[in-house]
């Protein structure tokens, strides 16, 4: 998945994508500002897809790529995207070069395609995407940071051993969601001293 797209030169792009097999690689996209180049829509951050690269001595350029999902109904909703950019600047964070990353990009496709269901709600996909990229790089407490009630206890303890295909397969009450976002939260801060651009867009926005 395209995770971050910057212009490069007149015409070119310089792309991080995060890959099962290498973790998170560069790679530039030559002429994919240039109206009608094949690598335009190829190169825009969220495409999720095979893609082909050429090994340089230095960087990887990119040749082709099979979309198989643009995401195109979550740039028609503001709020989403700045939720899923926030998810792809997060997986940005934590990913590493020549890492498998399989968990992490399944985690991060998953939690994308969860910000498109009506049933949930935005900040519920966040607190869960968080505490379970945090798990994956085994940084998180087996229990809930702060004493809490018996239902905010409970999510977080399915997050946490739940496979990624079943995280999002329940809802929380306005009370519950915030006992569990409280202790995500103290838990993030506990381990990640670097702030986020994007999550400092949701708290504006909400």
């Amino acid at each position: 998945m395209v995770i971050k797209a910057a212009p490069v030169g007149e015409m070119d792009k310089r792309l991080v994508i995060l890959t099962r097999e290498r973790g998170k690689i560069t790679a530039f996209a030559r002429g994919a500002r240039r109206p009608g180049n094949q690598l335009m829509g190829l190169s825009r951050p969220f495409a999720f897809g095979q893609f082909s690269l050429y090994e340089g001595r230095d960087s990887y350029s990119l040749r082709s790529a099979e979309i198989t999902n643009y995401f195109e109904d979550l740039a028609q909703d503001m709020e989403g995207t700045c939720y899923g950019s926030y998810f792809l600047e997060l997986a940005d964070y934590y990913a590493r070069e020549n890492e498998d990353a399989t968990g992490l990009l399944k985690l991060l496709y998953q939690s994308v395609r969860a910000l498109l269901k009506p049933a949930l709600k935005n900040e519920l996909v966040q607190r869960i995407f968080e505490l379970k990229t945090m798990v994956l790089n085994g940084e998180y407490t087996e229990a809930p940071p702060r004493p809490v009630s018996d239902s905010a206890n409970y999510a977080w303890e399915y997050v946490i051993a739940s496979p990624v295909e079943h995280l999002y397969t329940f809802t929380l009450t306005e009370q519950v969601l915030e006992e569990f976002a409280r202790c995500v939260e103290m838990n993030k801060k506990r381990f990640i001293d670097r702030e986020f651009h994007s999550l400092d867009i949701l708290h504006t926005m909400m």
